[in-house]
């Protein structure tokens, strides 16, 4: 695997947006909200100022986020004096914080910030120099926008350097962890190993091929209820993935599989077929193969290969999307291949071995990358998406289930409960840091 692609422990993506680092902001001392009129100083942090520019700024943006979100129709929307408040108790937190990162040393250089831009760019699918123009059509300029940026990658910095070491999780917690899950895998999640036909319907068919492919389903079930292999009929008629396995899907939880397969053999008895599903790919028919206690903890690991373009001032991200869009469609249409194509333009020391990443657990790729990840099909190729390290094109090749030793299972566990605790440490920390600093707010000037 690809050591650029190693997980740094709690690592959230800044590039989302510029706001989501910053969490909802500390209990405010009753200050006056910001006037929309005029720039003047509203508050102190230590020396540094906040002003009335600021805040609007930061409100604006919020407003923004919260737009983006969407919220359900019973909550109000937040007044202007309400974002105000939050937008200048965020302010305030993030100077007491990068009050701290500069008397400990923690900065990032004009690279990193380079980079955190182009990304920001790649994401909004625009150039770097589209995304100055779109800051300054808004009201932030260029230099402005690379003063953001430098402030949250150092906050983002700051929080990597002194969170993950105050969270604690004793072997107590671990004990009833490890109890709870033992519990409910083995009652609600059994292993079990499902053939499965498909006869695939095309998303445009006509009421008279649907009607024509049911037929062919009906057709395949009535073979396999008089005793045919079910081997043999699936590698006859089917059009799934597992078609050359005798459509076998591998013992696996029962959890790994699609709800609806669960649903419709959960009532079967092992070697019993189920009836004719349907679903938006088309007809299926499952026939559970085997079924069995879940006593062995597992994890789903992923066997996937990238292409990976790096952005630089030679190459923007509008076009690497469109270089790896292309390839998709080479890739898809059977004039060129993968592997080769890794091999001649991927910048990811992958490349050599066709852009293989080989069998890789849960947690160690970057988030961002690994939630496209785990969205693709078998075979399925993602549209090119944005990390912290360039433009990828992913296609996951294999899944399976692998066992894991009662380490590793205390680990894992140990990790999720740690990921568990982070957002409340995160807070308690943060709030430490506004309790040392001397916070003045100013009224307006009048």
């Amino acid at each position: 695997m690809s050591t650029y692609f190693q997980r740094t422990a709690l690592c959230s993506c800044l590039l989302l947006t510029l706001l989501t680092l910053a969490p909802l902001g500390a209990q405010a001392q009753s200050p006056r909200a910001a006037s929309p009129g005029g720039n003047f100083i509203v508050a102190l942090v230590d020396s540094a100022p906040i002003t009335n520019l600021d805040v609007q700024r930061r409100a604006s943006q919020l407003r923004k986020q919260l737009n983006a979100q969407g919220r359900s129709a019973s909550a109000p929307a937040p007044t202007n004096a309400s974002l105000l408040r939050e937008a200048l108790e965020r302010l305030i937190d993030e100077k007491a914080q990068l009050q701290f990162a500069k008397d400990t040393g923690v900065d990032v250089d004009a690279a990193a910030i380079d980079q955190a831009e182009q990304r920001l760019a790649a994401q909004s699918q625009i150039s770097v120099e589209a995304l100055r123009n779109k800051a300054q059509v808004e009201g932030t300029s260029a230099t402005q926008l690379r003063q953001d940026l430098r402030e949250q990658l150092i906050l983002q910095r700051l929080a990597e350097r002194n969170v993950p070491a105050r969270i604690k999780v004793s072997d107590v917690e671990i004990a009833q962890a490890l109890q709870e899950r033992q519990t409910q895998s083995a009652n609600t999640n059994p292993n079990i190993e499902l053939g499965h036909i498909l006869i695939a319907v095309p998303e445009a068919a006509s009421g008279s091929q649907v009607a024509v492919l049911q037929a062919k389903a009906d057709a395949a079930l009535a073979r396999l209820k008089k005793g045919e292999s079910f081997a043999t009929v699936a590698k006859e008629v089917s059009d799934s993935t597992e078609r050359d396995n005798g459509g076998l899907m591998g013992l696996r939880p029962a959890d790994r599989y699609p709800s609806l397969f669960v649903d419709a053999t959960d009532k079967l008895a092992v070697g019993e077929l189920s009836n004719v599903v349907r679903s938006g790919a088309g007809f299926h028919l499952l026939k559970l193969v085997s079924k069995q206690a879940n006593n062995v903890a597992t994890i789903t690991e992923t066997r996937a290969r990238h292409i990976l373009l790096r952005l630089s001032s030679q190459l923007s991200p509008a076009a690497a999307r469109a270089q790896l869009t292309a390839y998709k469609g080479q890739i898809e249409t059977g004039k060129a291949d993968f592997a080769k194509l890794a091999q001649d333009h991927s910048q990811d020391a992958s490349g050599p071995n066709g852009g293989d990443l080989g069998w890789v657990a849960p947690g160690m790729f970057v988030p961002e990358f690994e939630a496209v990840m785990n969205a693709l099909k078998i075979g399925e190729i993602a549209d090119p998406m944005v990390s912290r390290f360039g433009v990828h094109l992913i296609q996951v090749l294999a899944r399976r289930e692998a066992p894991i030793t009662e380490r590793e299972l205390r680990e894992l566990v140990r990790n999720k409960l740690r990921d568990g605790k982070y957002d409340e440490t995160y807070q308690i920390w943060a709030q430490e840091l506004r309790g040392r600093a001397y916070v003045e707010y100013r009224d307006a000037p009048q």
